[in-house]
């Protein structure tokens, strides 16, 4: 949730705090400049309880606390629906995650460029608030599964995303700045407690939400399975009425006209500082002390040294995304490995999509403890702690926190089934008969691979491995009951899990194969199945929409997910007979085989076996993890936009704000590519971020051992009210107060 306080700053940075003026810069022609028309009159807008706090201000805040709950409650679930709704895999679901939060970190540069060169603030957020709601829309439409197939879905939930990505992004830059606009020049220190409040509903609507989104979809069953168009529709729902209460304090509002975008002038500046460098690039003409001075005929000096100084905070930025790349992991490959883990913490039972919610509770207890303890502590032990040093630890805690999520992850891994390989398979007997059987598995040549003598109704304890002379074979049973030999033959595939059911046939027993499931379900839910030895069908209830219909003498049914949970009293239903079924406990993970029978002064009775075993790992076990990585996210972004703000003019703020979100949107993009071309399994995955980011601290602690600060007195402030004229095709440099 960091990131979200990095538009804030600027109004909190010590560096700041008594700044009422910025420099814009106006590029203009050999023609005349017409006349800025004259400004509006001020208003007093009304207070806060008689206090100096503007009444407009709180529906901004109320607006950025529904927005944030909007965008990360959909978040919250996003990772499980491309996975369990559009039934995408692991690493096609975590691309499309970080392309899309890398999107939403690009185009609040698009929003910054419209309200301040064409729109204003106000407007940018009333027109890319309707675009949000439409992309919240069409995200919702898109989880409805009555609503057309797969391939509807997905191009619903695209477009709904690429909508939500421009609206999110493009009033990004503007809410804050908007809020800072309200307050009068007199006012600085309400305005800096008002930033603080602001960031507070940031967190507040990130903290509930990333709570609340994951039980509505889990514990809300809509057209049989989890509720993802409630997920998205709430979120949607809220960020309706973000916009009605923006737009209900219209009339209260202080709205700036557009003033011209610094963001571009930069980048025209520093284009044609290139461009005419190569035209110039003759032997003959003398060379200059900087590349930038080649933009001395067309810009002024003072904006040419503004952007040197910005430069040499961008070469520090070059390492930065890396960092990235292994943060916002928290929302896909963390909350992936949350799935194969057990829930349960005794107290209450977390879904996995609800571990994200110790990110940003973790972040609002980190900042005070590391601003008013720790970093004093280390102060006073005479440890120069300086900025670039605590973003360097910061990226080291970052490497830990992935090496302990890979440690957790092989831990898993060791935990789980063994898979079965190449021309192998995994075969397990039940025997339903009422006595002992043995049975015989014979391959070719009729020489013994497998012999079990079985009790009736016995549990078995695991699999037995049988290897293959080819990727499909026929396997021959011997089958001895009583005094009855009885020989069968059942074929199977490599790479798969069999049951062998051995039932009662008359006086004599039959036996059949059904295939099981391959490994563990992956999204936290409980997979079950039942045989039905009833001589008529059974239809059981699990509170879904669609009841499992199970055939008689010995039907087998398909598997259904089902959440966790106690099930004491499922009912069930014959042609002529209600009754319930005593479940148990279905837990996390596992796989359970349910036997309907029919027990002699007891009743109808199901006799449960566990074919794959619960997560036993607990979820608990990712807290060092997310302790480690929401420490590194206090040391290196709040730290890194506050080195930057103090390093860089006041006129180049609004630039280094749209490059440190650059950071964060090339990060995804980074973790999109891994995940697509790596191959490597989950583990070493981890490892392989853990390493790169170990290399980007060493070249960065290299970068910032040669940097030299500059002390705040010697950053160039511009006179209030300065206008320098230059001849030709030059640069009108104004010097205007400010809001914020």
């Amino acid at each position: 949730m960091l990131e979200e306080r990095e538009r804030k700053e600027p109004a909190m940075n010590p560096f700041q705090k008594n700044e009422s003026k910025e420099t814009l810069f106006s590029p203009v022609s050999t023609e005349e400049v017409p006349p800025r028309p004259p400004s509006p009159p001020k208003k007093s807008s009304p207070k806060i309880c008689g206090s100096s706090y503007p009444l407009s201000i709180a529906f901004i805040v109320v607006n950025e606390f529904c927005e944030r709950f909007s965008y990360y409650g959909m978040k919250a679930v996003l990772t499980l629906y491309f996975l369990y709704f559009l039934h995408w895999n692991e690493d096609t679901s975590t691309s499309v995650y970080h392309a899309f939060s890398s999107l939403c970190y690009f185009t609040p540069i698009l929003g910054a460029i419209i309200a301040d060169s064409w729109l204003g603030k106000f407007k940018t957020i009333i027109y890319l608030s309707l675009v949000y709601v439409l992309g919240h829309v069409l995200k919702s439409l898109g989880a409805i599964p009555i609503l057309g197939g797969n391939v509807v879905h997905t191009i619903l939930s695209l477009i709904g995303l690429s909508l939500i990505a421009l609206g999110t992004g493009g009033i990004k830059p503007c809410v804050a700045a908007f809020g800072g606009d309200q307050f009068e020049e007199e006012h600085a220190e309400e305005r800096t407690r008002y930033f603080s409040v602001f960031y507070l509903s940031i967190n507040a609507g990130s903290l509930i939400s990333t709570f609340i989104t994951p039980m509505l979809r889990g514990d809300v069953q809509c057209f049989g399975d989890d509720c993802y168009a409630l997920a998205f529709g709430v979120p949607g729902l809220l960020m309706v009425i973000a916009l009605v209460v923006f737009a209900m304090g219209s009339k209260m509002y202080k709205k700036p006209p557009p003033e011209g975008n610094i963001v571009a002038q930069v980048m025209k500046c520093i284009w044609f500082a290139i461009s005419n460098r190569f035209k110039n690039r003759s032997g003959d003409i003398p060379k200059r002390q900087h590349w930038l001075d080649w933009a001395s005929e067309k810009y002024p000096k003072h904006l040419i040294m503004d952007v040197k100084a910005l430069t040499r905070i961008l070469f520090l930025y070059i390492p930065l995304p890396m960092f990235w790349a292994l943060l916002d992991q928290q929302g896909s490959r963390w909350t992936l490995q949350a799935t194969k883990m057990n829930g349960n913490l005794g107290f209450f039972v977390l879904q996995p999509d609800q571990m994200q919610v110790l990110n940003p509770f973790l972040v609002l207890v980190c900042i005070p403890l590391f601003d008013l303890v720790i970093y004093p502590l280390i102060s006073k032990c005479g440890i120069n702690f300086s900025s670039l040093r605590k973003m360097a630890v910061g990226m080291i805690l970052a490497c830990l926190a992935f090496a302990v999520a890979a440690v957790i992850e092989i831990k898993i891994n060791g935990m789980a089934p063994p898979q079965p390989g190449s021309q192998e398979i995994y075969l397990q007997i039940l025997n339903l008969a009422d006595d002992e059987v043995k049975v015989t598995v014979l391959g070719n040549g009729n020489h013994s691979l497998l012999i079990e003598s079985i009790k009736s109704f016995q549990k078995t304890t695991n699999y037995s491995k049988l290897h293959l002379k080819t990727k499909s074979q026929d396997f021959h049973f011997h089958l001895k009951y009583h005094n009855l030999s009885v020989y069968t033959e059942h074929s199977v595939e490599e790479k798969n899990w069999y049951s062998l059911i051995v039932h009662e046939n008359g006086k004599s027993v039959s036996s059949m194969m059904v295939k099981d499931i391959e490994n563990k379900t992956t999204n936290g839910m409980t997979a079950i199945r039942f045989i039905n030895t009833l001589h008529s069908d059974v239809n059981i209830s699990l509170g879904t929409d669609t009841p499992i219909s199970v055939g008689e003498d010995y039907g087998v049914s398909p598997y259904r997910t089902v959440h966790r949970g106690e099930y004491p009293a499922v009912h069930c239903k014959t042609e002529d007979k209600d009754f319930s079924l005593n479940l148990g406990l279905l837990d996390f993970g596992a796989s359970y085989l349910f036997v309907i029978i029919n027990i002699t002064n007891q009743g109808l009775q199901a006799w449960k076996t566990e074919d794959i075993p619960a997560n036993k790992m607990s979820i608990a076990w990712q807290l060092p993890q997310y302790i480690l990585v929401t420490v590194a996210e206090v040391m290196f972004s709040v730290t890194g936009l506050e080195f930057s703000y103090s390093q860089a003019p006041s006129s180049m703020k609004s630039v280094l704000q749209a490059a440190w979100l650059l950071t964060v949107a090339v990060g995804n993009i980074i973790v999109l590519v891994v995940a697509q071309f790596s191959g490597l399994v989950q583990w070493a995955e981890f490892i392989l971020f853990s390493c790169l980011l170990l290399v980007v601290c060493l070249i960065f602690s290299i970068m910032g051992y040669y940097y030299v600060p500059v002390k705040s007195e010697n950053i160039h402030q511009p006179a209030d009210k300065q206008i320098l004229h230059f001849q030709g095709e030059v640069i009108n440099l104004e010097t205007k107060n400010t809001k914020l």
